[in-house]
């Protein structure tokens, strides 16, 4: 979403209210972030959780054809 804003790190970890450290990390899946924490960035995004969850189900089906039917699992 940042990258589809044209907006740096430094942007979004501000208005956030988290490191511009802390944000990279979360981008690059080497923190998993607490839900109060993904809801202060999709808000500096000005997007929604119906908006992320979205996107993350369009990539699924996306990368789906190129795995075939490999089964995957959801966390709780």
């Amino acid at each position: 979403m940042r990258h589809a804003r044209g907006e740096t790190l430094a942007e979004v970890a501000r208005r956030a209210g988290v490191s511009v450290q802390y944000l990279s990390e979360i981008e690059r899946g080497l923190k998993e972030p607490s839900s109060e924490i993904v809801a202060a960035v999709l808000g500096a995004l000005g997007g929604t959780l119906l908006d992320l969850t979205s996107g993350v189900a369009d990539d699924l089906r996306a990368a789906a054809p190129a795995f075939g039917r490999a089964p995957f699992a959801l966390a709780a």
